[in-house]
């Protein structure tokens, strides 16, 4: 290949099929993050706190999340790639089993947290192999299908918190997702052996400290990877708190929260549908500019926003700007340095969930101290900016 990746044996309907399997391990991991915002206001009654207080489940996986990244990215670039997902799925299965099992606020903090560590390597690591198996002129609608799987966990995260968790209560959302993760692992299993990604040399001899400094000396990582830090600070520090929002200020019920931060992942399937035109009439640098201005419209929103259409709308409009930004930054992480690329999808991933624990840790601190509208404003006059500056430096690196 040009970037002197070695691609997997295998045809590419073979191909077609891992991608497949990763999508629903995507799923897997994509619903473990969301399934907490719809339980949220449900903990905070349960356990007799604030919504701040409780979204502790929310930033002990984001952190665990981000910080693993340091692992799992050379693990899988010296063992393989898919080796290393099928590990990690089944191990999620446990973790996340687990979490059910917690019996107070701060056990079940440590069991999310935990999880966070097994989840943590599937999605940057799948994003990696696709990265080495397809060019990068075809990669970034390839991206966004396999990102199907991750766009579908979203809604089936929210949907399993919000309607199964308040139908059967909390503890059954989790016990099903550790079955999703049960069955990817499980079909992953007879693939890593024929179709995996041999590692580089390079990458197999050098320490994990050194990889790293490698990749930050490196001025377009440090954009991409700055950039992807304020958007996970920003975004999620405000979406985290949607769920609380219609629970605490508009009474909705579990189910009807659930079923509307679901309507995040519908907008993200809309993206999906369309991508290829929006690349090919927008490119690189439109459609991030669009997604920020796009998430910000749906931000401002939803102070404004009463009954169920238009936080509906506010939800839908969400998904469709954060992914035309995000997938766009996704992209250029698959590329920033092809011959280590699992250190940097993993390195990319980090900075966004680190930065999401961060900013929903901060977000609690603003909506207990003076309410929801600020923080949404504030994500509203963020968005548009970051999408811009993304646009920019493309610009900029283009001439």
């Amino acid at each position: 290949m040009a970037d002197g990746t070695r691609p997997p044996a295998g045809s590419v309907p073979r191909r077609g099929r891992i991608i497949l399997l990763l999508a629903v391990a995507a799923f897997g991991s994509a619903a473990s993050m969301r399934v907490s915002e719809p339980v949220l206001p449900q903990l905070a009654e349960l356990f007799a706190v604030p919504p701040g207080r409780a979204s502790v489940v929310f930033s002990a996986y984001a952190l665990a999340y981000g910080l693993a990244q340091i692992l799992w990215g050379p693990v899988g670039d010296r063992m393989g790639k898919l080796a290393t997902i099928t590990v990690l799925t089944l191990a999620s299965a446990v973790t996340t089993a687990l979490v059910a099992l917690a019996p107070g606020l701060q056990l079940l903090a440590l069991g999310r947290f935990v999880s966070g560590l097994t989840v943590a390597g599937i999605i940057p690591l799948a994003m990696a192999w696709i990265g080495e198996t397809v060019p990068y002129d075809r990669r970034q609608p390839v991206l966004a299908r396999y990102l199907t799987g991750q766009i579908l966990g979203v809604v089936g995260g929210q949907a399993a918190g919000g309607i199964v968790g308040g139908m059967f209560g909390w503890r059954a959302a989790f016990l099903l997702l550790a079955l999703v993760f049960l069955l990817a692992g499980l079909a992953l299993l007879p693939e890593f052996r024929r179709h995996d990604v041999r590692p580089g040399r390079g990458v197999r001899t050098r320490a994990t400290g050194g990889l790293y400094l490698s990749l930050l000396g490196r001025p377009w990582v440090r954009v991409v990877l700055l950039v992807v830090a304020l958007e996970g600070a920003v975004f999620f520090g405000a979406f985290a708190y949607v769920g609380a929002y219609l629970r605490t200020v508009h009474g909705l019920d579990y189910g009807l929260v659930g079923s509307l931060i679901a309507l995040f992942g519908a907008g993200g399937l809309l993206f999906v549908a369309g991508v290829g035109r929006l690349v090919a009439r927008l490119g690189e640098r439109g459609l991030a500019a669009a997604g920020g201005l796009v998430a910000a419209s749906a931000f401002a929103l939803l102070p404004a926003a009463s009954g169920v259409l238009l936080p509906g709308l506010a939800m839908f409009l969400l998904g469709v700007g954060f992914y035309m930004l995000h997938n766009t930054l996704q992209t250029n992480a698959t590329q920033m340095a092809p011959e280590m690329r699992g250190v940097a999808v993993s390195a990319f991933a980090s900075s966004f969930f680190l930065s999401q624990a961060l900013g929903t840790w901060l977000g609690g601190r603003l909506v207990d101290l003076v309410g929801y509208t600020p923080l949404f404003l504030l994500a509203a006059l963020a968005m548009p900016l970051l999408g811009l500056l993304f646009a920019r430096r493309l610009a900029r690196r283009g001439s």
